[in-house]
């Protein structure tokens, strides 16, 4: 069985010295492949030093939008250099956060459209953060358009319905250990009656830690949880939604069957 941990921060100072730990980890509980999302310039050094080093590792960089009031031409240009490196394979995590506002609505937007501009340049998915901003980040999305790559919808938290317009836009929707929580009815709805094909899994380590570890710090391993809830809920086997999940990050990431068996 093979996992694919579509979003996880293992490259920040929670996890510093641990990687080949939770790497270990990981691969005990079936998660074969994880990749590492860089927001900041201290994440995204560290995102491409442990890429360099372990083959089962991939990196996601961009400009997060609690970080959006810093971006600038600098930024914007160690941005494209940092996006070229080879195990790069999708631009994020990128969008809108209302919760902590460290910038205006008006910076995240005009930040947001930005780097969805340079995904569709780059010919690379997007990966999307939306806290409290869901439905402007829907009309961004739309008024923007998806590249031919897609993009995903990071720790999705919304309803069925919401998530099926996202879709319909391009984008797939990623589930982190939020759905197995136990009044997230909405979340589970939409992990319950989504496409198979249309879904990703996820932990957003070391944050949103699922049941039974919930309350305590997450790890990529704990990616299986996440597995397991969807397959109760979609009346699949562990290995059903491990196999379809798995085979979903390879193809949005644009990786090719030869690294199936790396790891």
């Amino acid at each position: 069985m093979k996992i694919f941990d579509s979003h996880t921060h293992l490259n920040i100072e929670d996890f510093a010295g641990q990687e080949q730990e939770e790497i270990s980890l990981a691969q005990e509980m079936g998660v074969q492949k994880m990749n590492l999302v860089g927001f900041d310039h201290p994440s995204i050094e560290r995102a491409l030093d442990l890429v360099d080093s372990y083959p089962c590792l991939y990196a996601t960089l961009g400009w997060h939008p609690t970080e959006a009031a810093s971006y600038n031409e600098q930024v914007e240009a160690y941005l494209l250099e940092k996006l070229q490196h080879p195990k790069v394979v999708a631009l994020g995590e990128i969008g809108l956060d209302y919760h902590w506002m460290t910038a205006s609505k008006e910076v995240q937007e005009a930040v947001f459209r930005r780097q969805l501009a340079l995904s569709k340049e780059l010919n690379l998915p997007f990966v999307v953060h939306t806290r409290e901003a869901l439905e402007d980040t829907y009309d961004i999305i739309k008024s923007e358009g998806v590249g031919a790559r897609g993009g995903i919808m990071h720790s999705y938290s919304g309803s069925l319905a919401m998530a099926e317009k996202f879709m319909d836009l391009g984008m797939s929707i990623s589930f982190s250990g939020v759905v197995t929580f136990k009044k997230a009815l909405d979340i589970q709805e939409a992990a319950q009656h989504l496409p198979l094909e249309k879904i990703l899994v996820e932990t957003d380590a070391p944050y949103l830690a699922p049941v039974p570890k919930r309350g305590r710090i997450n790890h990529p391993a704990y990616t299986r949880y996440v597995v397991e809830k969807i397959a109760e809920l979609r009346q699949l086997s562990l290995e059903e939604v491990a196999a379809a999940t798995y085979a979903n990050s390879l193809r949005i990431f644009g990786l090719e069957e030869e690294h199936e068996g790396k790891n």
